[in-house]
């Protein structure tokens, strides 16, 4: 197995192992994982047509600046860089539709009218390497505030400008229920360690950024200490295709 360089840090926080360094160089030394669950950067720092709301072209992601540039989010994204483990759940599929298979898509719907169709997004797709279906999970989402505590979905500042909440990552972890060790190459603030925490699965995080690995640290110890022993579990996939969009009169 090849030898991490001393300039990766490595933190074991109970069944959780996180990792401070570029995922190209962890990834190799990482060892078997079920499944890949992330929200990875996918180019949202690329330029843009905003005529329609600036009148001319413009950089997406302008408004975060707050937190700063993400790592990696100026490079077009492809899932193959990141695929391990039997299963995987990619979020932002829509940006990267061409590297995906068949699949089943996850959709996080966190608007409500009369809110639909302005300027922000009104939810957001996941791509799932398993079964043919479309699944809709709505959680009300109130732009950057979202929760910083693990277990916690209260509005706060968010601690990474696409900081999920943590619901919404209990929920695509439940379609998956096999899956006993899962991978994040992209970490950020440690949503899907939260998740996995509160799951009871075991987590592997990788986050370039020292100051989101930070965090992430801090979230899943919190996490891990306070475990949700109440989390219902979501059906499997077979149950769930009951609950499909599309057999909501529209047919296959």
């Amino acid at each position: 197995m090849t030898a991490l360089t001393p300039s990766i840090r490595v933190e074991q926080i109970g069944n959780a192992t996180l990792y401070c360094g570029d995922y190209r160089e962890i990834l190799p030394t990482v060892g078997p994982v079920d499944a890949v669950v992330t929200d990875p950067p996918y180019g949202i720092g690329h330029s843009g047509d905003g005529s329609r709301f600036s009148g001319g072209q413009t950089r997406r992601g302008v408004g975060r600046s707050v937190h700063g540039p993400i790592v990696g989010d100026d490079q077009p994204f492809n899932p193959e860089s990141v695929w391990l483990g039997k299963w995987q759940i990619f979020w932002g599929a829509n940006n990267f539709p061409q590297h995906l298979d068949a699949g089943s898509l996850l959709v996080w719907a966190r608007r409500r009218p009369p809110a639909y169709g302005t300027f922000l997004s009104d939810g957001e797709v996941a791509w799932l390497s398993k079964g043919r279906g479309v699944y809709l999970f709505e959680h009300i989402f109130c732009g950057a505030q979202v929760a910083l505590e693990a277990g916690n979905d209260v509005n706060g500042p968010s601690a990474h400008p696409f900081q999920k909440p943590v619901a919404v990552m209990e929920w695509c972890l439940g379609f998956i229920p096999e899956a006993q060790t899962i991978l994040d190459p992209f970490m950020g603030s440690g949503t899907t360690g939260v998740a996995c925490a509160r799951l009871g699965r075991r987590f592997v995080g990788i986050e370039i950024e020292p100051r989101y690995f930070e965090t992430a640290c801090r979230r899943i110890a919190e996490a891990q200490r306070q475990p949700d022993l109440f989390v219902s579990p979501i059906p499997d996939l077979d149950a769930a295709y009951q609950r499909n969009l599309f057999d909501q009169g529209v047919g296959e």
